[in-house]
């Protein structure tokens, strides 16, 4: 691996793929939105070019030259007044640049999926990369293209594309601008504004192992294959206690709220994003249908066949927060 692309680069995970790359002595395109904040780039030897995935073109010159791919951009949204951009970038995007990679002769691709295309198993039995997708009813838009991008990346591989996908968990660390799910509740937590769970529970995993994991994937990784990124299985109340531990707040009284009762609230979030604000709501049913599962899974696939090795939890918690608070998304 000499020269890679990384689509998305300036993202969250994107960032740190970059990092891992320029790290490994490998020369990187980072190819963005026309117009996209390059701040997590700041400082870093990269190349930059601009260009739209639906702009088949573009992604044509984008990967000429290249020996490896990462793809890594996506639309996130709980909520959008139109949804169409999340198909056509998410699936659509993702056809043409695996064409593009295809036709360019590229060796090696790594295409980031989410544990959202995996099944979720029942109970609190954690999934894995095997676990059949069983989430067609939530009426959540992003797991959908997810897991309909994934399978066309999945046939990529089956026709000739030297290909690798990965599953990142719920990342959380440094670069997270948005900030991510993940990112918002640590912060939440820290200035004391979430002090309510609900049932259910979810896989956390530092951003930085996350970015570890693709650059293994492209290394060790078998085309075709599905590698989970994850770390710890934890509830919101085991997580909002961790959270609350790094800043010194061991024994704070947290609220457990039923499922159907936040659903129901949100209800009245989306009808006024929907219909008031145009804006998107705190959250959604969709969202909450989804998180209130226990979304566990196992990561034996990459620690077994990548040599994935996973940073202590607590250690990841300290190093989020530090990065929060040094860049004021914290208070305390």
């Amino acid at each position: 691996m000499k020269k890679a692309l990384v689509t998305g680069a300036a993202g969250f995970i994107g960032s740190h793929v970059v990092k891992e790359l320029l790290d490994d002595n490998v020369d990187v395109r980072a190819f963005l939105r026309p117009g996209e904040s390059r701040q997590n780039l700041d400082g870093l030897d990269v190349e930059i070019m601009e260009g739209d995935l639906l702009d088949k073109d573009a992604v044509g010159k984008a990967v000429n030259g290249m020996d490896t791919l990462f793809h890594l951009a996506a639309v996130y949204a709980i909520w959008m007044k139109n949804w169409q951009s999340i198909y056509e970038v998410n699936i659509q995007g993702s056809r043409n640049i695996l064409w593009a990679a295809l036709k360019a002769g590229v060796n090696r691709v790594v295409y980031t999926s989410s544990i959202a295309a995996l099944g979720v198993a029942p109970g609190k039995q954690p999934g894995d990369e095997d676990t059949p997708f069983n989430q067609y009813d939530l009426g959540n838009h992003y797991v959908l293209t997810k897991y309909l991008s994934q399978q066309e990346a999945l046939g990529f591989a089956a026709n000739g594309l030297d290909l690798v996908v990965v599953n990142p968990a719920f990342p959380f660390g440094a670069n997270d601008i948005a900030p991510t799910p993940t990112g918002q509740i640590i912060i939440d937590i820290c200035n004391g504004i979430n002090r309510y769970s609900f049932n259910g529970g979810f896989n956390v995993v530092d951003v930085r192992d996350v970015a570890k994991g693709h650059i293994l994937a492209a290394k060790k990784g078998k085309t075709g294959e599905k590698y989970i990124l994850g770390n710890m299985n934890l509830t919101m109340p085991d997580f909002m206690h961790l959270v609350n531990g790094a800043v010194g707040r061991e024994n704070r009284f947290t609220v457990k709220i039923p499922a159907r009762l936040l659903q129901a609230g949100t209800y009245f979030l989306k009808g006024w994003s929907d219909h008031v604000s145009h804006k998107p709501p705190m959250s959604t049913p969709p969202e909450i249908k989804y998180a209130s599962q226990y979304l566990y899974v196992d990561n034996a696939k990459a620690r077994n066949e990548l040599g994935l090795e996973l940073t202590p939890i607590d250690e990841s918690i300290d190093r989020a927060i530090e990065w929060f608070r040094k860049n004021r998304y914290i208070r305390i």
